[in-house]
Formats: structure tokens, C-alpha cells, sequence
């Protein structure tokens, strides 16, 4: 989705926030690092969002204008004051983290220069809550040969916990958001960022082939005499649809996945209806995510489960299985095939 390779961290500062108002600080200067430990950083700030696989934007339901996060992001893309705009960041984040659950934790700000989305490079804002660090051993050894060994905590490979990368395209801003946190705390995205998803070729990829599946498994076989086999085949078709393509048509695919007239009616409809009930917004025509396609891949199920005995994995050429029933009311599939392995 984004390529950081050629990035550069312009700057970076770090906060400590707390429910306790005594145990929270803020630095007063940004934080110098030596040009050695730039790819570490960029390590652990940007690689995180390398499996992302949905874009979002920001929003308010009165006025965009009111969305505290997208004022100051604002600000940090003009350039003015990035200590004290880091400040009132962490005065954002202090004001909506009231939830018992909420766990303190450092809170770092770094504007990055050159990071690539859609083959363009822009500047991008990422803003991170790190509320549990791992633990690690710190060898040593003294001039008079002795060896030491330290356990300490810090923050290195692992997951993230909180956070958002706001990319300075063409408003609205892209913005990628990572939030590991139990139910009762979403406090991250949807009051401090405060996003919605955006409509743009990653959550197109997303929604189209949600929506299709979901009429695969659930509005066909109440309106068709199908078989588990035949809506696998389906299935396996609309992903390779999207695999092989760089673009999508609608109507090239609702003819290529589901080919039967009446059939293609029926998800037509069943399209309507999911954008009314959804309330999302979809082209008919745009560019396929490869990173969305792999993501949403994985659900498509191409297992048959037969009782408790079997499992087939079909990848395509419904015609070389069959179905059938013995005399004696056993059912049965035939396999045709050429090699074994």
C-alpha cells in the first residue's frame, strides 16, 4: 500500500500521557537521533502499515472544520510550530481517553518526507500510542572481563498498539489506522482521529468483494438449486476475477463470475440494496487494491466439509466433480484428476 524506503523522518517527538495528570509529561524539544538509527524507526513506525488494507478520511457530523485531529494534522502540514502543535495533540488525546480501561503510555509524533502511495511521493504525519512495551536482555561486559546481563522493557518488533499514518495527498487526507484495543476502548478511531472509510479504490476492492460473497453464501441458495460445490465455484471465480485484473468493470465481471442472466439480476439487486442498508458509496469502475484483494481473500472459503470425515479444497474446474446418490440414499461426489501427490 505504501512503500517507505526513500522516506526520511524530518521530525520526531515523544509525550508520556496519563489518565494521571501527574504522570504525564511533555518533552520540550524534539528528539535528535543519529542517522544510523533512522531505518530502525522506520522500522517500527512504518512497516506496521505495509499489511494495511483500508483507507479512511477524516470526518464530523456537524463540520469537517471541527475535528480537532484534522485542524492540527493541518497545521503540521503547513509547517508551523511542531513542538507546540505536538502539545495540543497530546492535550486532544488527554481530553478524549476518559474510558477506566485506557491504559497510559508514551505518545510519539513523527513527520516523515517522501513516502510513496499510488507510485507518488508526499509528506504524512504518524502519530502512535505505545501502551505495552516487551521485554528484552541488555548483555554488557566490564573492562576486567566480567559479563553483565540487564532485563529491561522497550518498544521493538512488535505489534502496535495505536496508530494512524495521515498521508498529505490532495484533501481529503489518506489516513491508515492501526488499533489493537478491546471494544470498550476505540477511543482511538473513532474520537481522537475520528475517520470514516474513504471512498477510493482500497475500500472499493473491500466492499465489492465483501458484498459478493455474502451473496454467494447467503442470497443464492435460497433463490437456486445449488450445491456447496457450485457456490465455491463462485467464489473461487469472483477472486480470481480480482487477482487477474488491474481494474474493475462491473458489468465484465458480474458476466464473467456469474455468467446466468437471471442470476446476475438477482446480485444487481442484492447490490442495491447492500449500498442502501451499508450506507457506502461504490464506483462501478476503479482500480484494484492488491493489497485489499489479498486480505479479503483469505474468507473465501473453497473447503468442502463432508460430515465429519472429509475436507476437499476445490480451486477451480467445477466440472472435474460430481454429485450423485447411491439407491440407498448415500450421497456421494466423484473426483476426476490426473496426478497424485
Amino acid at each position: 500500500m505504501i512503500e517507505y524506503s526513500e522516506a526520511t523522518i524530518t521530525n520526531l517527538i515523544f509525550h508520556r500521557i496519563s489518565q494521571e495528570s501527574t504522570q504525564s509529561y511533555l518533552s520540550e524539544t524534539e528528539f535528535d537521533f543519529a542517522e544510523t538509527d533512522e531505518e530502525t524507526l522506520k522500522r517500527i513506525f512504518l512497516k506496521p502499515f505495509l499489511t494495511s488494507s483500508a483507507t479512511f478520511e477524516f470526518k464530523h457530523d456537524i463540520d469537517l472544520e471541527l475535528n480537532p485531529l484534522f485542524k492540527l494534522s493541518q497545521k503540521m502540514y503547513a509547517d508551523e510550530e511542531f513542538i507546540d502543535t505536538s502539545r495540543d495533540i497530546h492535550q486532544h488525546l488527554s481530553s478524549v481517553s476518559k474510558h477506566p480501561n485506557i491504559k497510559d503510555g508514551d505518545l510519539f509524533i513523527v513527520k516523515y518526507n517522501g513516502i510513496t502511495f499510488k507510485e507518488r511521493t508526499y509528506e504524512a504525519l504518524g502519530i502512535y500510542k505505545i501502551e505495552n512495551k516487551e521485554s528484552f536482555i541488555e548483555t554488557s561486559t566490564s573492562e576486567d572481563g566480567r559479563m553483565g546481563m540487564k532485563f529491561k522493557q522497550g518498544i521493538g518488533s512488535r505489534k502496535l498498539d495505536k496508530a494512524c499514518l495521515i498521508i498529505f495527498a490532495a484533501q481529503p487526507f489518506t489516513i491508515f489506522i492501526i488499533d489493537n484495543a478491546s471494544t470498550e476502548t476505540e477511543y482511538w478511531k473513532n474520537d481522537f482521529v475520528n475517520v470514516d472509510f474513504k471512498n477510493d479504490f482500497v475500500n472499493n476492492t473491500n466492499q465489492f468483494m465483501s458484498l459478493t460473497k455474502t451473496f454467494i453464501t447467503e442470497q443464492v441458495p435460497g433463490e437456486y438449486q445449488v450445491t456447496k460445490a457450485d457456490q465455491i465455484d463462485l467464489l473461487n471465480r469472483s477472486v480470481e476475477y480480482f487477482k487477474s485484473h488491474e481494474t474493475f468493470e462491473k458489468e465484465e465481471f458480474e458476466n464473467d463470475v456469474f455468467q446466468d442472466t437471471e442470476m446476475i439480476k438477482s446480485f444487481q439487486g442484492f447490490d442495491q440494496t447492500y449500498r442502501e442498508n451499508n450506507e457506502v458509496q461504490m464506483a462501478d469502475s476503479f482500480e484494484i487494491s492488491a493489497q485489499a484483494v489479498k486480505k479479503q481473500a483469505r474468507v473465501f472459503k473453497s473447503v468442502l466439509k463432508l460430515d465429519k470425515n472429509f475436507h476437499i479444497y476445490i480451486h477451480g474446474k467445477k466440472d472435474l466433480i460430481e454429485r450423485g446418490v447411491e439407491s440407498d440414499g448415500r450421497k456421494f461426489y466423484k473426483i476426476y484428476y490426473e496426478d497424485e501427490s
